[in-house]
């Protein structure tokens, strides 16, 4: 009895699994989804968008700022201001030459709207889009 108490010892020893090759597969996997996820910056406000048929989808990188119905001008939730405009678009360009978005409200003045489109095209921009909702049919 003595002899297959100890072979059932020995047996137990060698069917452990060693877990350091697994958790380190993991954490691979883990680093390798977090750099190569794309984050899309919003503008951190709500803006309501005029409606247009001809709405059609740009690319995930670009520059979003907003215009909102009291006249300020928001990029990445805080305010620039139209003067701050010109200075941020030049600046994203630099590394990749990516479309500027505008996200009018639609009960913003048309004037401030041209201002900021006349800022970015003077910043080197060469796509300026104002963002617009789908017309519901």
């Amino acid at each position: 009895m003595g002899r297959f108490s100890q072979a059932a010892a020995d047996a137990g020893d060698e069917t452990a699994i060693d877990m350091s090759p697994l958790m380190d597969c993991v954490f691979i996997l883990l680093i390798f989804f977090i750099v190569t996820t794309t984050f899309v910056d919003e503008t951190g406000v709500e803006v309501d968008k005029p409606q247009a048929a001809s709405a059609s989808r740009l690319e995930k990188t670009s520059i979003l700022i907003a215009l909102t119905a009291k006249g300020e001008v928001v990029f990445g939730g805080r305010e620039i201001g139209i003067s701050g405009v010109q200075p941020l678009v030049r600046r994203m360009i630099q590394k990749e030459d990516v479309p500027v978005i505008i996200q009018a409200d639609q009960a913003a003045q048309s004037g401030l709207l041209v201002r900021i489109i006349d800022e970015a095209k003077l910043a080197g921009a060469t796509k300026v889009s104002l963002a617009t909702s789908a017309k519901a049919s």
